[in-house]
């Protein structure tokens, strides 16, 4: 699941990351697959907000970065208010467009007994929120590197909330 870091990653468009065990224009993650193999791949790329490590830090969690499964960590969005459909423009050429939350799995325990539980959470209304980041789809490919911009293109109102995918 960890995904090793690196100095830039090539986003190929339709597919995901160059080389990214999740790439492929069909599902590739292993609960995916068993649903029907050839849906499209929704799950292309994952965003995590570097915010969350912070918070699981405070927890007693030492997580670093990719070790979650993430192929891309941001600092200063809220990507789980993201509606369906935003696009990311990341770094000079790469647009990401935002499908849906991840949907933790247990393999999270794996890495530290415990993580799982620690990134889902209940809101007042008891519904869970998923803080284990966003998944999308890459539209337009292009290199990324660390500490490039990222610019957010809501999609045409009305929005839609983020779902599982």
């Amino acid at each position: 699941m960890a995904k090793a870091t690196r100095k830039s990653i090539l986003l190929v468009a339709g597919v995901g990351i160059q080389d990214d065990v999740h790439s492929g224009p069909t599902v590739r993650h292993r609960a995916q697959i068993r649903r029907g193999a050839e849906r499209p791949n929704l799950r292309q790329v994952h965003l995590l907000a570097g915010e969350l490590h912070d918070e699981l830090f405070l927890r007693g969690f030492a997580v670093g970065p990719g070790q979650m499964g993430e192929n891309i960590l941001t600092r200063g969005i809220d990507l789980l208010l993201l509606p369906t459909g935003t696009r990311l423009h990341l770094g000079s050429e790469a647009v990401v467009e935002v499908t849906g939350l991840r949907k933790p799995c247990s393999q999270l325990d794996d890495l530290q007994d415990g993580l799982m539980a620690a990134v889902l959470d209940r809101d007042e209304h008891g519904t869970v929120i998923r803080k284990a980041g966003i998944m999308g789809v890459v539209a337009i490919g292009g290199i990324v590197r660390p500490h490039d911009p990222v610019e957010i293109e809501f999609p045409v109102a009305p929005h839609e909330p983020l779902h599982p995918v």
